[in-house]
């Protein structure tokens, strides 16, 4: 008993010199407890992003592995880099640009897609290092870095609706409601309510209950095959591991610099906002200055450039982490737990066969709600603003590319602030941008493909 109770001391020695927990005004106690909140938020990504990548046509099960392996690293990066309560995993937005915009959209392989995540990852990391990245993202005026999460949102919660059966193709006006005669898209509708009500409660975790729900209600009907098995070792990665890199060559297409590009920027932009509003919420920003800001990019760049050789688009900082930090947690303690809850979970590989396109729809669609809420704070009074915003946020989803959304941002937002007398507001960074986004359109829409 004594032996234990030494045992213990130490190990919560060792936690407080290496997380600070005192001075945090926290304990392990509520930072595992705010870790494993965290966790069930966002554990829905481990079968959407194969779900979403698998769309494109990689390896559902190597993605699944990819995933897991990508969030226990940047989980664990920030934990010792930053000292932050934040999670690190797969975005959501990255892997439907990639699936959608550049995959099925371009006509771009996913191996060549992929390629393209590689060379933006290590740009990346370079920019981060170069402490670039932080220049850069000052110069975007926040209604546009509001303008694109809003896009993005509602641009995945359009997948969701189509994933899920609510709103098919029509010949007559493009889109129309799905039929309610078919039995998979009242799963869709459940899974919306369950995790509606849930997140109305303000559940912890309700995303992943409302997905584990819905799954469950699709095997108990029979509209889903049970799985052979429920547990065993992670899949391979071989079918997707370093195909990025051998792949390379074809970075020399012009459309790819676009697709880098734009997954550059997208990067840039993911984590850096949702950090700050994170860190805002745990009480770390100080003199509205963010300590150790530099290592917290750090820890996502490198996380994203094992990724993209792994076999999954760029990681980000989760919003879901807010759940966490909610009940508490406010060191790397917290994200610590994440990364361990993550190796747990990467031996219920087989479950991956029951979450089909109606199981992962509700999911998307409420995500979609959630990144749409930055709507409320953009300037919509001043027309130089609403008019490069809104382009940005129905650009998206009406173009079925978020490369074009953020393309009318940026088009728009200089020469209209410009117009409005406004022009000393506006950053040289952007008037840069708007001649970058106008060879993107030129590569998307003229260069012919290789």
């Amino acid at each position: 008993m004594q032996k234990a109770n030494n045992q213990m001391t130490i190990e919560s020695t060792l936690l407080e010199k290496t997380f600070h927990l005192s001075e945090q005004g926290t304990t392990v106690k509520r930072e595992i407890l705010a870790g494993l909140t965290t966790f069930v938020s966002m554990a829905y990504i481990l079968f959407v992003n194969p779900s979403i990548l698998g769309a494109a046509g990689m390896d559902k099960g190597a993605v699944f592995t990819a995933t897991a392996l990508s969030a226990i690293l940047g989980s664990v990066l920030m934990a010792f880099l930053a000292n932050y309560p934040i999670a690190v995993a797969p975005g959501l937005g990255d892997n439907a640009f990639f699936t959608f915009s550049v995959v099925l959209g371009m006509g771009i392989s996913w191996q060549k897609a992929m390629a393209g995540v590689f060379i933006a990852s290590v740009l990346f990391t370079i920019l981060s290092f170069l402490k670039v990245r932080e220049i850069v993202i000052d110069a975007i005026p926040k209604d546009l870095k509001l303008a694109m999460a809003a896009g993005i949102g509602i641009f995945i919660a359009f997948v969701g609706l189509q994933g899920g059966g609510l709103v098919v193709a029509s010949k007559t006006s493009l889109v129309e409601i799905g039929s309610l005669a078919v039995p998979t898209t009242w799963l869709t509708i459940f899974g919306i309510f369950v995790i509606a009500i849930l997140m109305a409660k303000k559940v912890p975790g309700s995303i992943f209950i409302g997905l584990v729900s819905t799954a469950l209600l699709g095997l108990i009907t029979g509209l889903i095959k049970m799985p052979v098995n429920i547990i065993s070792l992670a899949p391979s990665m071989k079918p997707t591991f370093g195909v990025g890199i051998s792949y390379l060559p074809s970075v020399m297409d012009p459309q790819m610099w676009a697709v880098v590009l734009i997954f550059l920027l997208v990067a840039f932009f993911d984590t850096a906002g949702t950090l700050i509003g994170l860190a805002q919420q745990a009480g770390i920003i100080k003199d509205n200055k963010m300590p150790r800001i530099g290592q917290a990019l750090m820890a996502d760049s490198v996380s994203m450039l094992a990724g993209s050789v792994m076999g999954t688009t760029p990681t980000a900082a989760y919003v879901e982490s807010s759940a966490g930090i909610a009940i508490g947690g406010k060191t790397g303690l917290t994200s610590l737990t994440v990364s361990i809850l993550f190796v747990f979970s990467m031996f219920f590989s087989p479950l991956l066969t029951v979450v089909t396109n109606q199981v992962t729809a509700p999911a998307l669609i409420v995500v979609g709600v959630l990144m749409a809420s930055s709507l409320r704070e953009i300037d919509w009074g001043k027309f130089e603003i609403a008019m490069p915003a809104f382009l940005t946020i129905v650009g998206m989803p009406l173009t079925y590319n978020i490369s074009y959304g953020i393309a009318f941002g940026f088009l728009t937002y200089p020469i209209l602030m410009f117009a409005a007398g406004r022009r000393k507001e506006v950053n040289y960074i952007m008037w840069i941008l708007l001649f970058v986004f106008v060879l993107l359109l030129y590569v998307l829409n003229i260069v012919p493909k290789s």
